[in-house]
């Protein structure tokens, strides 16, 4: 199967091997999570689209991972790390990267090499995503309408996690009302509570579960297209859900 870079230069193929299957899949980045744009500011444009498995209904959207191929005359042993920003809709393949992604997995001046490989072997592992001085932020969405509805999307959810609900309130109220997955990292509510606003995650990790409360996040004139701080930084790191669990550093 090979790829034409010149009408799509962006989205090359990337495979694993399990034993004697190889998964090859080709799919559009930067959809499925509802990141659009602002993918590329997350990880500087390395980012990858997964199969269901890693995408997970949208939880797995913001995950970070690290890949190498295992050609080593063309590829680095140290690999490259993505983030998780779509959905790879055809499961013969574990992700598609972008091809600066793609190309960081090669060794020094072997960039366009493995490029013209289009698709490789490769091993890969879940990563923490890291975002120092920088805490989960929410971006209200164009789509909100004040104040019968609110859709939120997450942004730089760190560790190695997945934010599995959210609830919304009034600061200063123990009235909580329930959000909805809409896709991806969007969240959203038709039942908006009035003022200011507070927000409780389920962020689990592994087979562990909390709640993280941000007290004061929107305030009571929150403006559609603005993200604002959480206040919150997650770091949480997934230890019993990895088997085995690799502790070394490639």
């Amino acid at each position: 199967m090979k790829m034409d870079f010149d009408k799509d230069p962006d989205h090359i193929f990337v495979k694993k091997t399990v034993g004697n299957i190889c998964f090859m899949a080709l799919i559009f980045v930067a959809g499925a999570c509802g990141y659009g744009s602002l993918a590329l500011t997350i990880s500087g444009g390395h980012l990858a689209a997964g199969v269901s498995s890693l995408h997970k209904q949208g939880a797995g959207c913001g995950a970070c991972f690290q890949i190498r191929c295992k050609d080593s005359k063309l590829c680095s042993s140290k690999g490259t790390k993505v983030t998780l920003t779509d959905l790879n809709h055809n499961n013969q393949t574990d992700f598609v990267l972008t091809s600066r992604a793609f190309m960081a997995m090669a060794n020094k001046g072997k960039g366009q090499d493995v490029l013209k490989l289009g698709i490789v072997d490769v091993e890969y592992k879940r990563m923490p995503c890291e975002y120092k001085n920088q805490n989960l932020a929410i971006r209200v969405e164009e789509s909100s309408q004040k104040p019968y509805y609110l859709a939120i999307k997450l942004l730089y959810q760190g560790g190695q996690t997945e934010i599995v609900a959210i609830d919304v309130a009034q600061v200063g109220s123990s009235n909580w009302i329930f959000m909805t997955r809409n896709y991806g990292a969007v969240w959203d509510t038709s039942r908006v509570p009035n003022g200011a606003l507070q927000f409780r995650f389920v962020v689990t990790s592994g087979y562990d579960g909390k709640w993280v409360w941000a007290k004061n996040v929107l305030p009571a004139d929150w403006k559609i297209g603005v993200i604002y701080d959480s206040g919150v930084q997650i770091t949480d790191i997934a230890q019993e859900g990895c088997s085995p669990c690799d502790d070394g550093n490639w």
